[in-house]
Parts: C-alpha cells; structure tokens; sequence
C-alpha cells in the first residue's frame, strides 16, 4: 500500500539517530569477464575500521531512497557511475549495533555489473586507496560484516547475514 501524502505533511522529518536503526547502501561492482571487484582501503583519519579493506559504502541522507544512497556513495569513493535500476539486490546485512549506530543498522548491498568510469579515490582523506581486486584475492583485513556479505555473493550464499544479535 503506497504511503498517502497530503499537501501540509512534511516534506522531510529530522533523523532521529539515536532511537532508529541506520540505514546503509553499499555496492559490489563486479567485473565479471575478469572476476574483480572494487575495493577501498581506509585510511588512518577514517572514523572507523583504518587500514582495512571495504566496499564503497554509506548512509542513507533523509528522504533519499536506497538506490540513490548506493548511487551517490559509489560515485562520492569512486567516482564510478552506476544508474539506480541496473542496482541488483545482492545481500542485507542486519546488525545489532556499529560505530555510527548504537541502535542498529540495516545495510542493502547491490552488486552492479554495469558502470560507467574507472576507480579513483574521491576521498583521499577518508580512504588511502581505491582500485580493482581480483575476487579471488580478497584481502584478509577487511571490515567483517561486508567481507561476509562480499564472499557471500560471491559464492552465490545467503543472502542475509546477521551482525551481534545473540
């Protein structure tokens, strides 16, 4: 059932980050003919994780649908393009709590075999490298709810992973 709107609802209401659960997009763009995903590492002056491997990854702005969320952080990282409908569903991740998210979060991870670009670092402050991997090489440092998300796609696994829920 679609969600009725009227003339004075808000058009956005403020996040209420401390009694919700985040929510994430992340994106597994995956080179098929030559097995290679992309990855970033982080660097020393990220907030989280430095020094370990991850997917171009981040949170979902008010009011922004999933898709554009993986979208715009692709693009942010990566500075690869990517259209919103060629995004396919790959893996959730449902975790109990995270740095950025006391009270949970929820990541949707696409895989994209579509794009437009080459990787570069966009954020050099937040990450010290971006480039292809060949999916059989997976560094071993890397952030562990999408490392499991990553091999998961890759083996063609579930595609639901849970994150500190006893």
């Amino acid at each position: 059932m679609a969600q009725r709107t009227t003339d004075d609802q808000p058009k956005a209401l403020p996040p209420a980050l401390e009694s919700m659960t985040l929510l994430v997009a992340a994106v597994i763009v995956h080179d098929k003919a030559t097995n290679r995903v992309v990855l970033l590492q982080r660097s020393q002056n990220a907030k989280f994780a430095q020094g370990m491997w991850d997917l171009p990854v981040g949170k979902s702005e008010p009011g922004e649908p999933i898709t554009e969320t993986a979208v715009r952080e692709l693009y942010e990282e990566t500075g690869l393009t990517v259209k919103p409908e060629s995004l396919q569903v790959a893996h959730i991740i449902h975790g109990a709590w995270g740095v950025e998210a006391p009270n949970g979060f929820l990541t949707v991870v696409f895989a994209a075999h579509e794009w437009t670009g080459e990787p570069e670092n966009r954020e050099p402050r937040k990450h010290a490298q971006v480039r292809w991997v060949d999916a059989d090489a997976i560094p071993d440092e890397f952030v562990d709810t999408t490392a499991s998300a990553l091999h998961q796609y890759l083996a063609g696994g579930p595609q639901v992973s849970l994150d500190g829920w006893s």
